[in-house]
């Protein structure tokens, strides 16, 4: 169990994935002296209600911690940011939001060395690039069907999520999977309920 500074945000962070932030409420500002003055690590959650900005959302209580590798005050104390995320976590409990959120956490072991997750992706990834080869077709901006990825399954296993045209409630229900291979299994899911809709809409516009 740790206490982190957390950063509720209106997307998921993945572990292994960079994350670029534009900070500018006070709050925000005020945390962000305190990471760079310690570890230079904070948490990212969902936000499942609400708003970024102002307070009063509702919060997952799965998500990652991220690590600030960049960051770049502006002449307007506004700063850009670069975290890449690490380690999932469960917020055990959230503290007051005084002077910026924070919450107890219990880092989540992730499963290494499963077996299955090269298999898992490679019967995946066709799949995927077709995704992502039709909405190229539907002109949608998207990440090119020619991508490559990490050698180690652990991070390929990240990478697809990341590739795939998720919502951000999707993200979570992979965010929240504890083993590659069935994360694998839902991402593979989820692109083909894509991919059935993405055909339908093409055969609609031809």
């Amino acid at each position: 169990m740790r206490e982190l500074p957390m950063f509720p945000l209106g997307t998921v962070l993945f572990p292994h994935m960079v994350l670029p932030l534009h900070v500018f409420e006070p709050r925000y500002r005020s945390m962000l002296e305190d990471v760079l003055a310690g570890d230079r690590e904070f948490g990212v959650v969902l936000i499942s209600r609400g708003h970024e900005v102002g307070g009063g959302d509702v919060r997952t209580d799965v998500g990652t911690i991220a690590r600030i590798v960049r960051a770049e005050q502006l002449d307007d104390e506004r700063w850009m940011v670069i975290a890449v995320g690490t380690q999932r976590i469960r917020v055990e409990r959230w503290l007051p939001d005084d002077p910026y959120p924070r919450a107890e956490v219990e880092e989540l072991p992730e499963a290494h060395g499963d077996s299955d997750a090269r298999e898992g992706f490679s019967s995946l990834e066709p799949r995927l690039r077709r995704v992502l080869a039709l909405q190229a077709e539907l002109g949608q901006d998207n990440v090119p069907a020619t991508f490559e990825v990490a050698e180690d399954a652990a991070v390929a296993c990240w990478q697809a999520a990341v590739l795939s045209p998720l919502t951000a409630f999707d993200a979570q229900r992979v965010l929240i999977v504890d083993t590659c291979t069935e994360r694998l299994r839902l991402v593979d899911a989820l692109l083909s309920d894509a991919e059935e809709a993405l055909r339908l809409e093409l055969a609609q516009d031809s």
